[in-house]
């Protein structure tokens, strides 16, 4: 097993209605970079995509499908994901200029974060902030 910093990342996956649509959407708004997106079929446009973070890891993502596996069936509108940022404001500013919908302003935390959450053209809620974790 590779026990190298970047195998050690998470990739959160999630499904939309219109995947094309998400990925430009976290492209312009939060500045994640497309490094694959497999083509599917009609019922499934995207089969699969990853967008890096540039800040380390990223996310993968497809079109949902009420006829696929488990995974093309979870419900889409309905996850929330948190990313490392080392530069809130220009992200809120960036994401907001975009058209992402604030849910939470930029703000400090009593735990030492400075950031924000904001919600994506179908609903997932996106959280960047500071906090690494302890």
């Amino acid at each position: 097993m590779d026990t190298t910093p970047a195998a050690k990342m998470i990739w959160p996956c999630l499904n939309y209605r219109d995947a094309h649509a998400a990925i430009g959407f976290l492209t312009d708004a939060f500045g994640f970079v497309t490094t694959e997106v497999v083509e599917g079929g009609p019922d499934r446009p995207v089969a699969h995509a990853e967008l890096r973070w540039p800040e380390g890891g990223g996310v993968m993502l497809g079109s949902a499908s009420g006829d696929g596996n488990e995974f093309e069936r979870l419900p889409t509108g309905t996850s929330s994901v948190y990313v490392v940022t080392d530069e809130p404001d220009a992200l809120y500013a960036r994401a907001t200029h975009a058209g992402a919908t604030v849910v939470q302003g930029l703000n400090d935390t009593d735990y030492g974060s400075r950031g924000f959450t904001v919600s994506d053209p179908e609903g997932n809620l996106w959280s960047f902030g500071t906090y690494r974790g302890a």
